[in-house]
């Protein structure tokens, strides 16, 4: 503890300077030296003030079970660590070097849907206007910070174990801008909550984040449904109180899921990498032995379906050495039965929606 507030206080100067810079790319804006561009069709911001961690991916794929049965919906990524550069269509064959492995969780989930990949916003909207010319509305994944685009709504989530009130600028915090920034939100939703919240948590949060009157707020958490196998997701596996987990994963945060899975089986062992990581042939033989150790034989491997992505691309090692590598789905929920609040209010700002 004491180890980290010293770094953080080391950190502080640089930490200010980023701020610096932060505020005068804000003022550009908010002067109208520099505007937003706004299209013919609603988009619809998913972002945070942090990096990583709150939850985008999962709150995305709520917004497309909401909205896909109605309209024609398009998401639009950057398609991190991807090994291309520009705008693409992701096909549900692409791999996640080509497309990055959000971009391909959200076409082989919804292979109906638009998904696409393009680092510049302002040129990658009319591509997918163009290419799909029914689209009627697209969802923008992690670019609450992309002010070059106006959206219709603006969705910024905020982790409930660390809201953007109790953290810090980077480098010393995780905040990519100040916590004000929030400000800019139409909906304000404090993600990843324990499934048994309370009023009196509730209410608590929402005095803490001092919410304006014209924002909404939401609590939502993760519903986490049955794994699948890896290499043939018909194939189900029911978790058991004597079972032995492996989890093998490269995602911002682990904690919520750890919460979730020590619940669920006998013990979780975690193989914990840095967020979006390619796996290697040696992380693989790492786990490989690792799971051989496991004194069991009511044991399995699990990951996220982020990181299934990117295992995949190790196909022919996991049939080789039989890895019973199985993916833990996750849907949101929100809280209190506020779903269908939420539900309706996004559906009314899209059928209000002017040019």
């Amino acid at each position: 503890m004491i180890q980290s507030m010293l770094i953080k206080i080391l950190l502080a100067p640089f930490s200010l300077l980023y701020g610096i810079g932060v505020t005068i790319h804000g003022f550009f804006y908010k002067t109208g030296l520099r505007k937003g561009f706004s299209f013919d069709i609603p988009v619809i911001t998913v972002g945070n003030l942090t990096i990583g961690g709150a939850g985008k991916s999962p709150h995305i794929e709520y917004l497309i079970r909401l909205l896909h049965p109605y309209i024609d919906v398009a998401t639009l990524s950057r398609g991190y660590k991807r090994k291309t550069k520009g705008f693409r269509v992701v096909e549900s064959n692409d791999d996640a070097t080509v497309v990055g492995d959000e971009p391909l969780q959200f076409k082989r989930k919804f292979p109906d849907v638009v998904v696409a990949v393009g680092e510049n916003r302002i040129f990658a909207i009319p591509e997918i206007i163009r290419s799909a010319p029914n689209t009627d509305v697209v969802l923008l994944d992690d670019a609450y910070q992309n002010r070059a685009v106006n959206p219709l709504i603006n969705i910024l989530l905020t982790e409930y174990s660390r809201p953007y009130t109790k953290d810090y600028l980077l480098p010393s915090g995780r905040l990519r801008e100040w916590s004000s920034g929030s400000q800019r939100a139409d909906v304000v939703i404090v993600s990843k909550c324990p499934p048994d919240l309370d009023v009196t948590a509730k209410r608590k949060i929402e005095k803490s984040l001092n919410i304006f009157p014209r924002q909404k707020i939401f609590f939502s958490y993760y519903n986490y449904l049955q794994p699948y196998f890896l290499l043939n997701p018909i194939e189900r596996v029911v978790m058991q109180q004597n079972m032995q987990v492996l989890l093998i994963c490269a995602i911002a945060k682990t904690d919520y899921l750890l919460d979730h899975l020590t619940q669920e089986v006998e013990s979780v062992t975690s193989l914990e990498f840095e967020d979006h990581r390619y796996f290697t042939t040696r992380d693989l033989l790492k786990l490989k032995a690792t799971f051989d150790a496991m004194p069991t034989e009511n044991k399995i491997i699990m990951t996220t379906e982020k990181d299934a992505m990117r295992l995949e691309l190790h196909r022919d090692f996991l049939i080789k050495n039989k890895m019973p590598i199985f993916v833990l789905p996750v849907e949101v929920e929100f809280h209190f039965n506020e779903g269908p609040i939420f539900d309706e209010w996004i559906k009314k700002e899209l059928l209000e929606f002017k040019i």
